[in-house]
């Protein structure tokens, strides 16, 4: 079983900190910090909340998983803003196969927000290759619900990880996890640089958008591609453009200010 020490050393180690540098993050002695690290002593609640904070982790991850199988890049310096997503786990396939897209079925949906970065988890998705779809790192998955009609419930979409969420365009859609809404897939607007929030909105009208802050999310996927058994109804389409969909981001901005205002107004 890993233990939260070694964690907490190879982490440090791998955001470049020294004791003391780490130690005066947490606002506690160096001598405190080695006696965790070496095991001697565990930190409190409080002190473990503030640890998995620096390092962008969870605190069931620090104290449950092995965070050395997990990339370098999955763990931001305080310069970056936290807005790199985790670095994505892939498990080799077997000698001879050429898959290299897992697929996340709509049932395995809620466990995946604990094994994206379990080897073991990764490796027991369904796996499939496209021959469009040759270079890059590609994940697969099962949509529910009706909020981005004309695709339709149980529809695959093939996403590309996005290793810096900054990046993101917006109007474009993506598949976003994060641990407050699992795993949805919508378009998106990026409005990070001035907010630091996502607009998150669905191509059916009927549901309302709503704002994501960027620092929660843990892997964002660019939608590439989608497999469907099922045709679109083209007939009973109602195309929403690009535009519409981002007047609609503004009311929602617009809406959120005024509410902002009025509190401020009242205190």
């Amino acid at each position: 079983m890993v233990k939260l020490n070694e964690n907490m050393r190879s982490l440090r180690k791998r955001l470049k900190l020294t004791q003391d540098q780490f130690a005066a993050k947490l606002d506690i002695k160096r001598s405190l910090l080695g006696a965790y690290e070496e095991g001697r002593a565990e930190p409190k609640l409080e002190l473990l909340q503030k640890i998995a904070e620096v390092f962008h982790v969870t605190v069931d991850d620090l104290i449950g998983k092995d965070l050395s199988l997990i990339g370098p890049d999955s763990l931001m310096t305080p310069s970056a803003g936290g807005l790199r997503t985790k670095e994505v786990l892939v498990v080799t396939a077997d000698s001879g196969r050429k898959d290299n897209i897992e697929l996340v079925p709509i049932k395995a949906a809620a466990g995946y927000l604990n094994g994206y970065a379990d080897a073991e988890y990764v490796k027991e998705l369904p796996k499939f290759q496209l021959p469009i779809l040759k270079h890059g790192t590609y994940r697969a998955f099962e949509i529910s619900g009706d909020s981005m009609l004309p695709l339709l419930p149980g529809t695959i979409v093939i996403g590309e990880h996005v290793e810096d969420i900054r990046s993101i365009k917006s109007g474009k859609t993506y598949v976003l996890v994060s641990q407050r809404e699992g795993v949805v897939y919508k378009r998106v607007f990026n409005y990070l640089e001035d907010s630091g929030k996502l607009f998150l909105v669905s191509d059916n009208r009927h549901y309302s958008p709503y704002q994501i802050d960027g620092h929660e999310v843990i892997e964002a996927w660019a939608a590439k591609a989608y497999i469907s058994v099922q045709f679109p109804d083209v007939e009973s389409k109602k195309d929403v453009s690009v535009e519409e969909l981002a007047g609609v981001v503004l009311d929602l901005q617009k809406e959120i200010f005024q509410l902002k205002s009025g509190k401020n107004k009242e205190n």
